[in-house]
């Protein structure tokens, strides 16, 4: 099988913030086919403390001052002869990405992009009238990485010819986690973990942004029979609320063990978050959950992945607290089967690791 490598004769040179463990096998693959060094600006210290679990990539510190949303880091290690191209991130912040951008002309390598099109807080207002400073950066680049299809059609409108593609975010794990099928072990499980009621939802995130809107997973918790309702929660964080009022929420925290978490998503029927949806709902769509939040708002934001829920196909999206509350109430637990096999599906057409990088090996 001839490589990148062997056909273009390449390396590329990849700066992230860090590399978190979600996406550790995307850039192990990645690197089979193209040889590729990993630059990051934040030190391991600061990402622990931030209850985030590192891969064992290995990763050079580059050298940065950063003040507030602005990124200055090092240009030396990126001027090193052996790099044809540079990832870097679609960040209007960056000034050194700037820098750089603007003397294409001087350097003649080739500048990949990769990150967010659209600000997940100011989405409503973007979605119409993308960001002047992203369009200039995209104009400048000779290709851009974005997380969603969604975010391509954005940009497509004013850059048709522009090499735009959609990795379609996804985790490390989801191709093992596609293969586990553990739904006749769901009651015994249950009895393992003591939980008796009939319907079962599951919350996995860190509750260290109050965009997650807890306040409204709370008031759905207090709402509902809680008789017939129970709640697992995985996930620790600084604003996270203290569970232990509730009788019917099962609080496992801080959960790394993927067997653990298996187990805790085989016991569940749907996956629950309010706000702020990421990639824990490929997550959870991968082990055949569908997907309930709430309706994108100016008070209740939501990230791009929020584009992978199709309504009433593979999840809910409720438009207030009352409708929320009366769908789970009277929600058939074989319609949420159904929803949760659609989930399944999509994540396996469309979210596999060979996919994301196939694409990424396309653009550059």
């Amino acid at each position: 099988m001839t490589t990148v490598l062997e056909k273009y004769n390449f390396m590329i040179a990849i700066l992230q913030p860090f590399i978190p463990h979600y996406r550790e096998k995307f850039f192990k693959k990645l690197t089979e086919q193209v040889r590729c060094d990993f630059f990051v600006y934040e030190s391991k210290n600061r990402v622990e403390f931030q209850n985030i679990s590192l891969s064992d990539i290995n990763v050079h510190l580059v050298r940065n001052i950063m003040f507030k949303q602005f990124l200055l880091y090092s240009l030396a290690p990126f001027l090193q002869k052996k790099y044809s191209t540079w990832v870097l991130m679609l960040h209007i912040g960056h000034i050194s990405t700037w820098i750089l951008l603007f003397t294409k002309v001087i350097h003649r390598r080739r500048i990949i992009l990769w990150g967010h099109g659209i600000s997940v807080k100011r989405y409503i207002n973007e979605e119409k009238r993308p960001d002047c400073l992203l369009k200039l950066m995209i104009k400048m680049a000779d290709g851009v990485w974005l997380y969603t299809e969604k975010e391509v059609a954005i940009w497509k409108k004013y850059f048709p010819n522009k090499k735009i593609v959609s990795l379609n975010n996804t985790i490390s794990d989801v191709d093992e986690v596609l293969k586990m099928d553990r739904r006749l072990e769901k009651e015994t499980l249950k009895t393992k973990y003591n939980i008796a009621q009939s319907y079962v939802y599951i919350f996995c995130a860190r509750f260290d942004n109050p965009h997650r809107r807890v306040d409204l997973l709370e008031k759905v918790i207090e709402k509902l029979d809680p008789t017939r309702f129970a709640f697992v929660i995985i996930g620790e964080g600084n604003a996270k609320p203290d569970f232990s009022q509730f009788k019917n929420v099962f609080d496992f925290g801080k959960v790394y063990d993927r067997d653990i978490k298996t187990e805790l998503f085989t016991i569940a029927d749907a996956y629950f978050q309010p706000a702020w949806v990421g990639l824990s709902i490929v997550e959870a769509m991968a082990y055949g959950l569908p997907i309930l939040t709430f309706k994108r708002a100016t008070d209740v934001l939501q990230c791009v992945e929020y584009s992978y829920i199709k309504d009433g196909i593979n999840g809910k999206i409720f438009r207030d607290l009352s409708d929320c509350i009366e769908y789970i109430e009277t929600i058939d637990i074989s319609y949420l089967k159904k929803m949760g096999s659609n989930a399944k599906d999509i994540i396996h057409s469309s979210f596999r690791i060979d996919q994301m990088v196939k694409k990424a090996i396309w653009s550059l």
